[in-house]
C-alpha cells in the first residue's frame, strides 16, 4: 500500500485549510533563518540550528500547501515533515534520506551534546537553500493562490 498524505490523517497529520499569510510568514522565516545559517560569528551548531529551522519551515509549507500539518502533539513530527516530502511536493527519495539524517544529526546534538562537524553545518545549509527553493517552485507550479 501507498503511504499518501491522506492516509496519515490522524496518525501523524491533521487537514487544515490553506492560509496565504502562514505560508508567506514561514517562507520569510526559513530565508531568514537561512540568512543566519551563513553568519561566520556562530558557532558551528547554531549556523546548523538555522539552518534545520529552515529546512523544517520549508517542510511545513509543503505539508500547509497541501492542506495538511503535522500532530505536533504526537511524537516523530519532524520526522513526518521530512519524510512526507516526496508525497507533497515530489521532492526525491535521495534528498529525503540526507534530510533525515540531518534530522538525526540535530537530535545527537540537542539530546546528546555531540559536536556538529563544520562539514554538517555545510551540508544542512546547502540542503536548507535546495529545499526551499523546490517548496516555492512547487507552489509557484501548483498552488499561485499561495503566493
Amino acid at each position: 500500500m501507498t503511504v499518501t498524505l491522506k492516509n496519515l490523517l490522524g496518525i501523524s497529520l491533521d487537514a487544515i485549510a490553506p492560509d496565504k499569510a502562514l505560508v508567506a510568514r514561514l517562507l520569510a522565516a526559513a530565508q531568514r533563518n537561512i540568512a543566519d545559517a551563513q553568519l561566520k560569528g556562530l558557532s558551528t551548531e547554531n549556523r546548523f540550528d538555522a539552518a534545520y529551522k529552515a529546512i523544517m519551515q520549508s517542510a511545513m509549507v509543503a505539508l500547509h500547501a497541501n492542506g495538511y500539518r503535522t500532530l505536533t502533539s504526537k511524537p516523530g513530527h519532524h520526522q513526518t515533515a521530512i519524510q512526507t516530502l516526496p508525497a507533497s511536493v515530489g521532492l526525491p527519495q535521495a534528498r529525503v534520506i540526507v534530510l533525515d539524517a540531518l534530522r538525526k544529526q540535530r537530535n545527537l546534538s540537542d539530546y546528546s551534546g555531540d559536536l556538529i562537524p563544520d562539514s554538517a553545518a555545510a551540508e544542512c545549509l546547502a540542503s536548507a537553500v535546495d529545499l526551499l527553493a523546490h517548496v516555492r517552485a512547487w507552489i509557484g507550479a501548483h498552488r499561485t493562490d499561495l503566493l
